[in-house]
């Protein structure tokens, strides 16, 4: 009966038990994989990290495409082949070999090149992007797999107590202090537990696979599960206002307004046709050699350009536009993230303080109280089904904070140096 007594009494220690079951044991060897270790590891591996890659080559190579100048082309010329009169011999025929070389003028090179810049800082940025976002969806199955670690360690701390409490109830039903219903009780309850740790185990599995599935290898080692409990210090008053200049999200807001820009000086330097020059040589029977020169110009008639210039100045509305929408968007997600974060650490403080510690409390009275006949069975599960809900709350509550502080670090997060 003590040993029972003892087992019940040191259910108030749980929540320690619970994270230094996640945590490496004194002895060992293993460190533990940080969220850092994780996100470095997946970030490497990424196949949207092998896009962007991807994607910041294209923009080179296209870069190295636009400084490219046009090739020259070769014309031959075959005339008087055949005819009446004098031009009946193949004798007379004259052969002209040219050589065209296109002159780009209005700038159309240049244009060219300011658009492939802009497209490769753009596409820099993308990179820069995808790194945020990588670490972000790292973060939050990290933050899963240390909350499902919690709650299994919690599903089978409550398990043990509901198999000491039908053993005390098997021992009161025996010595005739209780109806044999408290027995049926107290086993529904242990099947229940039983069946928790099930399902709390296969979702601890779950959020293990799926990180290991994004960081592209197992996770064997144990997670840091102290991490999760990183709170901030009490903070009241109004929420300090973050500008969202130099954010990820304003930078390529920004890109894209540089890319419609070259685009506009682009369709302008279209508008100017280029002169097509070259020399030649005629050969002229019975031997005679003349040499001749080439000059050639598309006459803009259908074509003259002022359309390609309206849609490139349009898009350059849209886009300037578009910045001045995503600047409105990001700060007012900027301030909900900043709001949601410090309720989250609010709830997290309180779950995890005055609430759990209320929990625990009335947990081992109404066991102590059962113990000596002072409470009810009724009381007892209620009070441990109420410790149970609030140790989880307690866990949800600190995963909430931990994914409202990556979503604010993500909105938040700045741009790169133009130039890396």
């Amino acid at each position: 009966m003590y040993r029972s007594i003892a087992a019940l009494l040191a259910a108030a220690s749980c929540a320690s038990l619970a994270q230094a079951q996640d945590l490496p044991s004194a002895g060992s060897t293993t460190p533990a994989l940080t969220l850092d270790d994780a996100v470095a590891a997946a970030g490497g591996s990424a196949p949207a990290a092998d896009a962007a890659r991807a994607g910041i080559d294209a923009a080179r190579a296209a870069r190295t495409v636009a400084g490219l100048r046009p090739n020259p082309t070769v014309q031959t010329q075959v005339e008087n082949i055949g005819g009446t009169g004098v031009y009946r011999q193949f004798d007379t025929s004259q052969t002209t070999v040219s050589l065209g070389i296109p002159v780009e003028l209005g700038g159309k090179r240049s244009a060219r090149i300011a658009v492939a810049n802009a497209q490769t800082d753009r596409a820099l940025l993308a990179a820069a992007i995808t790194q945020a976002d990588i670490r972000l969806q790292v973060t939050q199955l990290y933050i899963e797999a240390v909350a499902a670690k919690r709650r299994a360690n919690n599903a089978a701390e409550q398990l043990r107590i509901a198999k000491d409490t039908a053993s005390a109830a098997r021992v009161r039903v025996q010595a005739g202090r209780a109806s044999p219903i408290e027995e049926q009780r107290a086993g529904v309850a242990q099947a229940n537990a039983e069946a928790g740790v099930e399902r709390a185990m296969r979702l601890a599995d779950a959020a293990r696979t799926n990180l290991a599935r994004r960081i592209a290898r197992p996770v064997s080692e144990p997670l840091n599960a102290t991490w999760l409990e990183s709170l901030p210090a009490k903070g009241y008053g109004p929420l300090e206002p973050i500008n969202a200049t130099g954010t990820l999200a304003l930078a390529a807001a920004d890109a894209d307004l540089a890319v419609a820009d070259a685009g506009v000086r682009l369709a302008r330097s279209q508008r100017v046709p280029d002169l097509n020059v070259g020399p030649g040589v005629r050969h002229i029977a019975p031997g005679d050699v003349a040499f001749v020169v080439t000059f050639s110009m598309p006459i803009p008639v259908f074509n003259a350009g002022s359309a390609a210039v309206s849609q490139a100045s349009a898009q350059r509305v849209q886009a300037e536009a578009q910045k001045r929408m995503t600047a409105l968007d990001m700060e007012q997600a900027i301030t909900d993230a900043q709001a949601e974060e410090a309720n989250a650490a609010t709830t997290a403080r309180t779950a995890n303080g005055p609430a759990l510690a209320a929990a625990r409390e009335a947990a081992r009275i109404a066991r102590i109280g059962y113990r000596e006949g002072k409470f009810g069975q009724l009381d007892l599960l209620d009070a441990e089904r109420t410790l149970a809900d609030t140790r989880i709350a307690a866990i949800d509550a600190l995963a909430a904070y931990q994914n409202a502080k990556a979503r604010l670090e993500r909105l938040t997060a700045p741009a790169p140096e133009q130039g890396n």
